[in-house]
């Protein structure tokens, strides 16, 4: 399943995940950084957790589900809560790694609804972002913790 979805496609072996999801499904959302599971620009959620798609073999997903940045956006495309947040606090710069901080920040609130600054911090050492200073990115996650908890 992807976003909900089912999907088939033939892979060979030594693709990645990331490689299907840019190519042969065209969801262009999942940007590949470092290639080397460094950077986590290109982080997905796969059966509930965060990984990074550059290191993840493809033929693995098989039977699985895989939520990729496509996957948040509301009816007629409208942001999700966590990418409000991350709109509203200016978390946002360059935005090449915006989509990996956003599934970050998902796995994290999906299994935590209300982190507190240091669980936030640590969820996201995984991924890298040359421009805001993490400041803003932290704020936005505490932001949409608190929307998405009083949407309950």
């Amino acid at each position: 399943m992807l976003n909900g979805s089912k999907v088939s496609v033939t892979v060979e072996g030594h693709y990645r995940l990331i490689d299907v999801l840019r190519g042969q499904l065209r969801h262009t959302g999942t940007k590949e950084g470092c290639g080397k599971g460094e950077c986590g620009a290109c982080t997905v959620i796969i059966d509930g957790r965060a990984v990074n798609a550059c290191l993840y073999p493809a033929l693995e997903v098989e039977g699985k589900e895989v939520t990729t940045i496509e996957g948040l956006r509301g009816e007629d495309n409208e942001l999700s809560p966590i990418q409000q947040a991350f709109v509203d606090c200016g978390a946002i710069q360059c935005g090449f790694c915006t989509p990996g901080m956003i599934m970050s920040a998902k796995a994290l609130l999906d299994r935590n609804p209300d982190p507190n600054e240091d669980e936030i911090r640590n969820a996201m050492l995984g991924n890298l972002c040359r421009c805001t200073g993490y400041v803003q990115i932290v704020e936005a996650i505490q932001h949409a913790a608190a929307a998405l908890r009083n949407a309950k």
